[in-house]
């Protein structure tokens, strides 16, 4: 079955929904995503979003935090048009019906603004420490009144439709996107969508190591698909690794906000002394590329399981009021954390890589467009400031509705047939162990070789081995009927080579990559970007 709209948006977190919202007055939209529709990364941001809102702030400072923070690869023009569209973006949340918490009375500014690791300034809003879900539940209600929106819920995209595979011809400069071979996740069906403008909002990859902030969708389909259509993808080394995940034996990808340490939290070691001091002026309140290689490096001396997170010496009804959610989970888990430190240790959580596109959000195949945590769009360099996350998927998805507004009339290959998905004889699996056995070596394999501290030899043998059970999945497909475990292990093993590939091509330590072998900056030579794509690799 070939479904058509005016635009095919895959994911519905922030980046998804804020740009369906403004296509919906240009035009149709169909929104894929794998779960249910506020099942997504945004769902679980705690901290909140970063922008200019107190009297007291600049832009100069937040855009000077994110340089510094960026560890000279972000982008100053991107930085700067990013932090100065911001509190104009927030107006517009606000508007669509999200609810940040409200500064007491007697605060120059509107809202209770919090302060994380590498901001000079109290400037992120937060709704308590349940930001993402507020701001998720107020999009998908935005979304549901608009009649141009139609949410293809249990969907999974399986690959981009090229032009040039539509008419059977090698990529050429002036291929484009057509949309999306889609599953239904319910029936096993394959539907072709076809979409005059395709957006990727798939989130990040978390799901490719193994201990993870992330939910169980994210799984880097957006990179994969994008790669394998041969975009520009970029910076796949920099991953971020949330320095504070609740360690306890029944927890799941918990994280513990860096709010906590925004308000006062003091990281200690399980003696009970204090240790960041050692290694940053900021104490606990540093970057969380430093603070993660804190924690790895004092783990790993010490030979302890986790290190402590004390709040406990802030007031009991500041706590439960500031961080309910926190409070309540970590109950559940014998911890009060207005009585007692919390256990943590670092997990994946955040890609500051992607697929790499311009200020308007426009990948470098045509009529693709990426938002959010998916994209390289400059912002973030080699290492991500706190909450700048959720600011940049709102102002790229805005300025991606600019971008089309001025192009949507334009020939976008509506008269061009594309071929119905093809199953190539392909047979039902009795063999579904193969899956899970290849999706947990993968996870282990990138989380004990490709984790907060690398070496080349290390990154080398995780190349060797995920090359061995991405050609075991390659032959996988190729028989089996497609599914969504099956689509996901593959796509984590492409974007598992990506990180692998970019890791190994930058010979120095700089934010989020750290290698043994290479432990110093390279100006000289690596004040760039690592880009790589199918054809160039």
């Amino acid at each position: 079955m070939e479904i058509t709209a005016d635009f095919l948006v895959l994911g519905s977190g922030i980046a998804g929904f804020s740009f369906a919202i403004k296509a919906a007055k240009l035009g149709t939209v169909a929104i894929v995503t794998k779960k249910e529709r506020y099942e997504s990364n945004t769902n679980y941001a705690q901290g909140g979003i970063a922008a200019v809102s107190d009297q007291a702030d600049r832009f100069e400072y937040h855009i000077d935090d994110t340089l510094t923070c960026g560890s000279g690869l972000s982008k100053e023009d991107v930085v700067r048009f990013v932090v100065t569209e911001g509190p104009e973006r927030i107006d517009e949340l606000v508007k669509w019906g999200v609810e940040f918490t409200r500064a007491q009375a007697g605060s120059t500014a509107e809202y209770d603004l919090g302060r994380e690791g590498g901001h000079s300034m109290r400037r992120v809003l937060h709704a308590k420490d349940l930001t993402g879900r507020e701001i998720e539940r107020a999009l998908t209600e935005k979304a549901a009144h608009e009649r141009n929106i139609r949410i293809y819920e249990n969907h999974i995209a399986v690959d981009l439709v090229l032009k040039s595979a539509a008419q059977g011809q090698r990529k050429g400069n002036e291929d484009r996107c057509l949309g999306a071979y889609v599953l239904d996740i319910d029936t096993g069906e394959i539907h072709t969508f076809r979409a005059k403008y395709t957006v990727l909002a798939t989130g990040g990859a978390g799901k490719v190591y193994l201990i993870t902030t992330n939910p169980d969708i994210a799984t880097g389909d957006g990179i994969a698909m994008a790669y394998r259509a041969g975009a520009l993808i970029a910076n796949m080394e920099f991953i971020q690794f949330h320095p504070t995940c609740l360690y306890h034996p029944e927890a799941k990808a918990f994280l513990i906000s860096e709010a906590v340490r925004g308000e006062g939290g003091i990281l200690k070691l399980r003696s009970g002394s204090t240790f960041m001091e050692k290694y940053h002026p900021m104490k606990s309140l540093a970057p969380r590329d430093v603070v993660a290689q804190a924690v790895d490096t004092e783990l790993k001396k010490t030979g302890d399981e986790y290190v402590l997170l004390d709040i406990s010496h802030r007031d009991r009804d500041f706590i439960r009021n500031r961080f309910p959610n926190i409070y309540e989970k970590c109950l559940q888990f014998g911890i009060d954390i207005t009585r007692e430190p919390i256990s943590v240790v670092p997990a994946a959580h955040y890609l500051c890589g992607g697929v790499v596109v311009n200020a308007e959000g426009e990948t470098s195949i045509r009529g693709l467009f990426a938002c959010g945590e998916v994209s390289c769009t400059g912002l973030h360099g080699a290492n991500r400031l706190a909450s700048n996350s959720l600011l940049e998927a709102v102002v790229f998805s805005h300025r991606a509705i600019r971008r089309i507004e001025q192009i949507f009339s334009e020939p976008a290959g509506e008269d061009i047939p594309i071929p119905p998905w093809d199953p190539r004889g392909a047979t039902e699996s009795d063999e579904s162990v193969v899956v899970t056995n290849n999706w947990d070596e993968i996870r282990r394999c990138m989380w004990y070789y490709v984790g907060i501290v690398r070496s080349d030899k290390r990154l080398e043998r995780a190349d060797r081995r995920i090359d061995l059970i991405s050609r075991e999945i390659d032959e996988y497909y190729r028989n089996f009927i497609v599914t969504r475990d099956l689509v996901e292990l593959r796509n984590i093993a492409v974007v598992a080579k990506l990180i692998v590939t970019c890791a190994r091509m930058r010979k120095e330590s700089r934010g989020l990559h750290y290698n043994l072998d290479f432990p110093e900056k390279d100006d000289r030579n690596w004040l760039k970007d690592t880009i790589i794509s199918r054809e160039t690799r």
